[in-house]
C-alpha cells in the first residue's frame, strides 16, 4: 500500500479550540475533511473565501447545526485552519470574517520574514 504524504496542520489562533468545542459528530466531521485536505484531495463540501484571502476555503459541515472551518492550504510547508466556529446565520459574521482575514495577514507577513 502505498502511504501518502500528509502535509503539517497548523492551527492559528484559538481554531483548534474551536473544534474542539463543537458537537462530536461535527469534530468527526471536521477532522475527515480536513484530513482529506491534508493528503490533497478535495473536501467534500466547501467554497472559495476570497475575501478572506488568496486560497483561503471554507470547509461547510452540517450535522445538527451549522459550523464552519476556514483554511488555507496553498502554501508547501503545511496547512494553516484560520478560523473555525458554529455558524447561527445564513451570512457569515463580519467578526468571523475580520478574524479570518487578520489571521490570515498575519500569516502571509510571518512567512515574508523568513
Amino acid at each position: 500500500m502505498i502511504r501518502i504524504q500528509q502535509k503539517a496542520m497548523r492551527w492559528l489562533g484559538d481554531s483548534l479550540d474551536a473544534v474542539k468545542g463543537f458537537s462530536d459528530e461535527a469534530k468527526r466531521e471536521a477532522g475527515h475533511q480536513l484530513g482529506q485536505v491534508q493528503e490533497g484531495h478535495e473536501p467534500s463540501d466547501w467554497k472559495p473565501m476570497e475575501t478572506v484571502g488568496a486560497g483561503v476555503r471554507e470547509i461547510r459541515i452540517r450535522v445538527e447545526k451549522a459550523y464552519r472551518v476556514l483554511y488555507v492550504a496553498k502554501f508547501p510547508e503545511a496547512i494553516y485552519v484560520l478560523h473555525a466556529f458554529e455558524k447561527k446565520t445564513q451570512k457569515t459574521s463580519k467578526a468571523d470574517l475580520d478574524l479570518a482575514s487578520t489571521r490570515y495577514r498575519q500569516l502571509v507577513n510571518q512567512r515574508s520574514k523568513k
